[in-house]
């Protein structure tokens, strides 16, 4: 029972910070997921008008999608969830930080403008300096509040 409400609660506390650092930071890069002109080019066009297929096929999975990527991600902590449980909330806060920053984000094994792989393995007009801190700040607000609740509410 303890590993599914930690699973529960991970999945909840994982969709709720995804998509309030999405929306946090949307209104700072919109041009990076919005649009023709968008850095992004390779993703669906979120833009309103852009009401579409691609669009209408995000929305449907959007939540499924998030609510299965939590469970998972909290499937491979089960076996240090007592060692969480021992340490205090700042080292379960750090932990937490660097597990979404780090693992998820950073040194992902597939290819985005502000990771490890898509620095070796992307085209040079999808590394635009000044379009990938907006991907940072997401990714950085995602990981602070993700890290805040679960080293609060997890263990």
């Amino acid at each position: 029972m303890e590993y599914l409400l930690f699973s529960l609660w991970f999945t909840l506390i994982h969709t709720v910070a995804y998509t309030a650092a999405g929306m946090a930071s949307l209104h700072i890069s919109r041009n990076l997921y919005e649009g023709r002109q968008r850095l992004l080019d390779f993703l669906s066009d979120m833009s309103a008008e852009a009401e579409n297929d691609e669009t209408g096929r995000v929305k449907r999975l959007f939540l499924p999608a998030q609510l299965l990527r939590g469970l998972l991600m909290s499937l491979v902590l089960y076996p240090v969830l007592h060692l969480l449980g021992e340490i205090s909330f700042a080292g379960r806060f750090a932990f937490f930080f660097g597990l979404m920053l780090i693992y998820t984000d950073i040194a992902g094994a597939v290819p985005f403008p502000h990771n490890i792989e898509g620095f070796v393995y992307m085209k040079p007009r999808y590394l635009k300096r000044d379009k990938t801190w907006k991907l940072y700040f997401e990714i950085i607000i995602y990981s602070l509040v993700f890290a805040f609740f679960a080293a609060w509410l997890l263990l």
